[in-house]
């Protein structure tokens, strides 16, 4: 009997931003694939509300915030205690705060960039901390991580420099993490997606964008999350793994280069 190309059995995959849109997708779908699922969002009501329909033994849900590196390190904690082991990360969580470049504040810089861009290092150490112990203990299953990035930070995002800095940073989190964890079988790659039907993308989404939107984008459609989380669940599982480093487009040809 030929294997499933997309297995997540008997893994433990940490969600950030599991609350709604990709995360609450990506928690649905692990579950939905054999995994067990540890969904971390800031709103306690969006993220019960999330996984209230799922297994309860399949879910550890923690409320708290991505930007909280003693929180990072104490849910991969409880993810250990609780499942015995911690295989996969998806670094999703995000907000946006739009304003062009010379009115931008200084607290909207940082918020957006202690969400996407610090909160990912957060989790990515805490994760990759107990990954590289396991391999060194002698396991040699090793681990996938996947930082969720963007188009914007591959070509910029007008009224978004802050969100395209971060998204940018991620590329580069994402490429150092694969060279120093490859030998621990530990894999590392992030997501570029275009424009999916999440309540972030509502105003590029809405009447005055719509147009000029669709016309660069050659599917000339939006995604939904269920859609690309089958891509992020695919570089989680055994079928991608000799993949790491890359940064994978998931846009419908939004952002086509060589």
């Amino acid at each position: 009997m030929t294997a499933p190309l997309i297995s997540l059995e008997g893994r433990t995959v940490v969600v950030t931003g599991a609350g709604q849109g990709i995360g609450r997708a990506a928690v649905e779908l692990v579950v939905e694939l054999g995994g067990n699922a540890v969904a971390l969002d800031l709103n306690a009501d969006t993220l019960e509300a999330a996984t209230a329909a799922l297994p309860q033994d399949k879910v550890l849900m923690v409320v708290g915030s991505v930007a909280d590196a003693e929180l990072a390190a104490s849910t991969v904690a409880q993810a250990v205690e609780r499942f015995g082991a911690v295989h996969g990360l998806v670094n999703n969580a995000g907000i946006i705060r739009p304003a062009m470049i010379e009115k931008m504040t200084v607290k909207e810089w940082q918020d957006v960039i202690d969400v996407h861009l610090t909160g990912t290092f957060f989790w990515l150490q805490a994760v990759g901390r107990h990954m590289v112990s396991r391999a060194k203990g002698g396991d040699s299953s090793g681990g996938a991580i996947v930082n969720i990035s963007s188009d914007a930070g591959r070509k910029g995002s007008i009224g978004q420099v802050n969100y395209a800095a971060a998204k940018a940073g991620m590329l580069g989190i994402t490429m150092t993490a694969a060279r120093e964890w490859g030998r621990y079988n530990i894999r590392t790659n992030s997501v570029c997606f275009g424009v999916v039907e999440t309540p972030m993308t509502e105003v590029v989404r809405g009447e005055k964008f719509r147009d000029k939107m669709l016309a660069q984008i050659p599917l000339d459609r939006w995604a939904s999350p269920q859609e690309v989380v089958k891509t992020v669940c695919f570089l989680l599982s055994d079928g991608a793994s000799y993949i790491t480093g890359q940064h994978l487009g998931v846009n419908g040809g939004f952002h086509i280069s060589l």
